[in-house]
């Protein structure tokens, strides 16, 4: 299909963006890679009256790390996360979920801040950001606003990004000492999108006993969310059979759980206590 008639605007800095957004909220959306939202005008699902793409704005791609800190900029594409060597080194988990996303087409061309700021139920990043406990930048016309992930994602394809606002970074602390980080996904085979995905980020002493416990589930639910419950059965524990399977036993909690014609709500649940079971049996002692 031909997507509604639009308006076209390409920035080429943060501040030319953000006052262009100002000046069309309501109307405005936003493009990055562009992976979701085209299909949607497509379709004619979203039938914004101004485009604004962000994809020439430099400052906005970027990885660095400093005094224990990594900053993601939100145009970073999921190749330049899946092929960093130091973010293998520091803190796997971004990579290891990175090369998960899509095809090699999608992921040369799809952004981190992208995917983050769609807020797919389904999507792969919020799963990992969650469990890293990230922080999210908001740049917006009175400046930065620093939230976290954990209150970023308010509901399917609904973040608390303000009107005006652009996500422009992702902070995080690079994990210390000994640890356990790992993506396990069921993909869709059409679509490539998580039926489920889950997120492992643990923190470990030298006889294996879990002192922290991040593990973020997408899939399951209206969006991606922290399996509290099962942090809760693991910190304090050493990773043993017992431990583990305790644990992802509490994978779906509270959550009600989506179905579709491809996988029940049911399965869905199911789905999430094996792989959160089998991320954690990879640390296990």
């Amino acid at each position: 299909m031909i997507p509604a008639q639009f308006d076209y605007e390409s920035p080429t800095t943060l501040d030319e963006a953000i006052a262009l957004l100002g000046q069309h909220a309501d109307d405005a959306k936003i493009l990055a890679g562009g992976h979701s939202l085209i299909p949607a005008m497509k379709l004619r699902l979203a039938q914004p009256q101004m485009l604004i793409d962000i994809s020439r704005i430099r400052e906005l791609a970027y990885i660095t790390y400093d005094a224990g800190q990594i900053r993601i900029g939100a145009m970073t594409t999921h190749y330049q996360i899946e092929s960093s060597a130091q973010l293998r080194e520091i803190c796997p988990l971004l990579p290891d979920c990175a090369g998960q996303i899509g095809d090699v087409q999608v992921r040369n061309k799809g952004t981190i801040g992208g995917s983050l700021a769609h807020s797919d139920p389904a999507g792969d990043w919020p799963a990992a950001i969650l469990a890293l406990r990230a922080e999210m930048v908001l740049a917006g016309p009175n400046g930065d606003r620093i939230i976290k992930a954990d209150d970023f994602f308010v509901d399917m394809l609904t973040t608390a990004l303000e009107p005006a606002e652009i996500l422009r970074e992702i902070r995080l602390q690079a994990p210390t000492g000994r640890f356990g980080q790992a993506y396990q996904k069921v993909r869709h085979p059409a679509s490539g999108f998580a039926v489920v995905g889950v997120a492992v980020n643990i923190d470990l002493d030298a006889d294996g006993t879990c002192l922290a416990a991040g593990i973020g589930i997408t899939g399951v639910g209206s969006k991606a969310y922290r399996a509290a419950a099962v942090e809760t059965a693991l910190v304090g524990k050493p990773l043993n059979d017992q431990t583990i399977a305790d644990a992802a036993s509490h994978a779906t909690d509270t959550i009600d759980a989506n179905s579709d014609l491809y996988a029940s709500g049911e399965y869905r649940c199911h789905l999430a206590q094996v792989h959160t079971r089998r991320a954690l049996n990879k640390f296990r002692v």
